[in-house]
């Protein structure tokens, strides 16, 4: 006996750290729950090229999306590195209020500066980031990031050392505990 077809159909999924909606592809609602979307936020943050992942969750019909993982792309970070700076990075793990958190930060000197006080950058901003959020959510960490509440936060303590001209996250991610 011949099966029916099933058909796709496309189901709204709400993303609300940025007020937006979009559709996804798929044969039920539940079958959404769990799968990734990567979105482009360049138009969005007004040329800042950031991609998001966000996670969808299904609770009672309606399709929600929840951000894991926040990406500086690396073209954007080629264009501000200029002649005659320096740029600090580093990468370490922190425990938010509920998640474990890979945070990469990124920072651009205005002039070239010497290898200690590159030093103290990456040190204090480490210091700086870790206690700021291990008393906040990783969705209130994520929608910072989009307001550049963090940045500035950043920016303004590492003042002190040196002035930045670019004080960024590359890379956020929020994994459970």
């Amino acid at each position: 006996m011949a099966q029916a077809k099933r058909k796709k159909r496309f189901f709204d999924v709400e993303i609300p750290s940025i007020d937006k909606t979009t559709q996804l592809q798929a044969y039920e609602m539940p079958e959404l729950d769990g799968r990734f979307l990567k979105y482009d936020l360049t138009r969005i943050l007004k040329g800042k090229s950031v991609m998001m992942t966000f996670k969808v969750k299904v609770e009672d019909d309606k399709a929600t999306a929840v951000p894991v993982k926040s990406i500086v792309m690396p073209y954007f970070i080629r264009r501000m590195v200029k002649k005659g700076t320096n740029y600090v990075e580093d990468s370490f793990s922190a425990d938010g209020k509920d998640a474990k958190l890979t945070i990469k930060p990124f920072l651009v000197t205005r002039r070239k500066v010497s290898r200690a006080v590159r030093k103290n950058l990456r040190n204090k901003a480490k210091e700086e980031l870790l206690s700021y959020v291990k008393d906040k959510s990783a969705e209130q960490l994520f929608d910072e990031i989009l307001r550049n509440q963090l940045q500035k936060y950043l920016s303004l303590k590492l003042k002190k050392i040196y002035p930045l001209s670019l004080c960024e996250i590359r890379v956020l991610e929020a994994k459970k505990k």
